[in-house]
């Protein structure tokens, strides 16, 4: 008597049987074999009930397909969902590759036969590899672990849209390491490959780096305001602090005034930020005319920064210089240019103080502005390397 394999069900001939029918047992075991390499079916599972998928052993029907749905190579599951519904093939070690192209918002579960709390779910409109060992199945794009995967454009979602692009680069040695973490414990997202490296986060156009929803701050320039009242004139030539009323109940300006023929100064200190990384500095001076003259102002800022037990007894750094046309309207307001970049003096460290001189110089013969300019304060720009200042 004839037997069968244990997965495709092909019959096994016994020798001097079925004598005349060897064309038909042939074409039987070719068929089977063709569908279980490139074989299709389409099955619909419209309803709620469960199906289980045939497995003839018939050698009678040599055709492909339908009259053996469980041993093709792709299974696509059709028609309208009204429940849950499982589908079961038989209980031997086997691979599928499945398509659910069903509809309604019911699930989908592919089991052995025997053993349906051991199955698959696939969401509809998604294809799965599936692995069987007899008794549960695998999705094997999930369950087997991938070591060294190659992704040559991106990863998509569940829907085809794009979820990650990624953009390779041929001599790349600096990558990202994401390590999962116990109960209690943040996953991380490490920068790793050479000894110092940095993560590089762009947003797009005007977007802006988010965090539980609200911006996060990003080491870049900045800016500082120290206004004319934060400054004091010192012993030699000092411009003079002033108070200059516009309208009664308007705003008063608070001022340095700097002389229109003697070079004159004004200082402040300031302890600059722990983020600062004490590279170069620029500035704007903010000021207002005293006339409706339209001449040159020319203005100067210098620094030097002092660490703990530095004497203070020391010289500014190399002043830099910014001109500014008087505005022809007295009491306006003013804005220079943002000057180019000032060293401050001292090798200037975290943590420590730095000072800072303004001038108007009146003396130097491209000076022309012949009213007193009414300083209101300088906007320093300098760049920060820290997220903040701990």
């Amino acid at each position: 008597m004839s037997a069968y394999t244990t997965r495709l069900k092909l019959e096994k001939q016994v020798s001097g049987e079925n004598s005349g029918n060897w064309g038909n047992l042939v074409n039987y075991v070719l068929n089977r074999i063709d569908s279980s390499v490139r074989g299709y079916v389409a099955l619909s599972v419209a309803g709620s009930a469960n199906v289980t998928l045939v497995s003839n052993t018939s050698t009678t029907n040599t055709s492909e397909g339908a009259d053996d749905q469980v041993h093709n190579k792709v299974i696509e599951l059709t028609g309208a969902l009204t429940g849950s519904i499982h589908v079961f093939s038989d209980a031997v070690e086997s691979e599928y590759i499945l398509f659910n192209n069903t509809s309604g918002a019911y699930s989908l579960t592919f089991a052995n036969t025997g053993h349906a709390a051991n199955g698959v779910t696939i969401s509809q409109g998604s294809r799965a590899i599936l692995y069987s060992d007899g008794s549960t199945i695998y999705d094997a794009l999930t369950s087997v672990a991938l070591t060294t995967p190659k992704v040559v454009t991106g990863i998509n979602d569940v829907n085809g849209n794009e979820l990650l692009k990624v953009t390779a680069t041929s001599s790349a040695v600096n990558e990202l390491t994401l390590a999962n973490q116990s109960t209690g414990n943040n996953p991380t997202i490490t920068a790793s490959g050479e000894t110092n490296v940095g993560i590089n986060l762009i947003p797009k156009g005007t977007g802006v780096l988010q965090g539980g929803g609200s911006a996060l701050k990003i080491a870049g320039k900045e800016t500082m305001w120290v206004p004319a009242s934060a400054m004091y004139g010192p012993t030699t030539n000092p411009a003079d602090a002033a108070q200059v009323e516009t309208t009664a109940i308007r705003p008063d300006l608070k001022v340095f005034d700097f002389d229109a023929s003697t070079k004159q100064y004004t200082q402040f200190t300031v302890a600059m930020p722990k983020s600062w990384n004490e590279g170069t500095l620029t500035y704007q001076v903010y000021w207002s005319p005293s006339t409706t003259n339209t001449g040159n102002c020319i203005y100067g800022l210098q620094g030097v920064a002092c660490a703990d037990g530095d004497t203070i007894d020391v010289a500014y750094g190399t002043a830099i210089e910014v001109t500014d046309a008087g505005i022809g309207t007295v009491e306006d307001q003013q804005i220079t240019s943002e000057s180019s970049a000032m060293t401050v003096a001292g090798s200037p460290a975290a943590g420590e103080q730095t000072y800072f001189q303004l001038y108007r110089d009146a003396a130097d013969g491209s000076d022309t502005f012949t009213g007193e300019s009414r300083v209101l304060g300088v906007k320093i720009f300098y760049t920060t390397d820290a997220a903040n200042d701990a």
